[in-house]
């Protein structure tokens, strides 16, 4: 069985209830995490072990709290307030835990979905979205990583082009990847609003509303959006549910393009809206 499942966050007690509630056996099923693994929750430290553990049976997504998280163990990004990253900083696995983290995806496609931490923009097809995190993922694997992330950071370009390269290039797709939510219908970005579908600044949009999506009628799955919660559509799944600010977590459980069944266990509270 297959099961996508909404932002952790650090939240491994949580993730503990949900595997007991889904009956996860790791010789029988495929888990597969949309992002933001760690950070703002109580024990980021042992949701990575415990996700490392897991091996073959635990596909993970990349988010941005988890490339924050690499940035900040590089020197490059200092913490932020609301940090809950020293656990992992000091471990003494640390170096193991952030080589596997390295080795994770922006993007996947598995069970007739495609899945991403944030969402994409309307220009990309599925082909073109698994191609550029394919382009990322090289990049984090290999020695040019401790350049590129000084980098990283920033909201321009916002709009995306074919002829881009270098670390625009790579900075753009990351940002889509990891961030998005609104742009408007020639793609250019909006980071500035996170939260419900009501608050679209003028002009723009969700990014899955954009008129003409390539990806429309491709079963997307993505987190990040807890503001959102969970949408349910035929071709459209969102998963944050907001587990860290005392939500739920959610798991899909999909086959061939569909939602088969949709379980949640309650969180606690971990970080109250606003206190970043």
């Amino acid at each position: 069985m297959h099961y996508l499942i909404g932002d952790l966050q650090g939240c491994c007690d949580a993730l503990a209830r949900l595997l007991e509630k889904i009956d996860f056996s790791p010789s029988r099923d495929r888990l597969h995490l949309l992002g933001d693994l760690v950070n703002r929750g109580p024990d980021s430290l042992t949701t990575l072990r415990r996700l490392q553990s897991l091996g073959d049976a635990a596909h993970c997504l990349l988010g941005n709290h988890d490339l924050h998280l690499l940035a900040t163990a590089a020197g490059v990004r200092a913490p932020h307030k609301g940090d809950t990253l020293d656990a992992i900083l000091q471990a003494p696995d640390r170096e193991a835990l952030l080589e596997w983290l390295r080795r994770q995806r922006l993007a996947a496609r598995a069970q007739g979905w495609l899945m991403v931490h944030a969402g994409v923009v309307p220009q990309w097809d599925a082909a073109q979205v698994l191609a550029l995190a394919e382009e990322v993922h090289a990049l984090l694997r290999g020695p040019e990583l401790a350049d590129f992330l000084p980098q990283m950071y920033g909201n321009e370009p916002d709009r995306w082009s074919d002829e881009l390269t270098g670390a625009p290039r790579l900075r753009f797709i990351i940002n889509v990847m990891t961030r998005i939510r609104f742009c408007n219908a020639k793609g250019r970005l909006d980071f500035k609003t996170k939260e419900g579908l009501g608050t679209a600044p003028e002009g723009f949009m969700p990014w899955f509303d954009v008129p003409e999506r390539r990806t429309a009628g491709e079963p997307v799955a993505f987190g990040h959006w807890s503001t959102l919660g969970l949408v349910q559509r035929p071709d459209l799944l969102a998963l944050d549910t907001g587990c860290v600010w005392g939500g739920e977590l959610t798991t899909a459980r999909v086959a061939d393009g569909q939602v088969l069944e949709i379980i949640q266990v309650p969180c606690a509270q971990a970080r109250k809206p606003g206190a970043d």
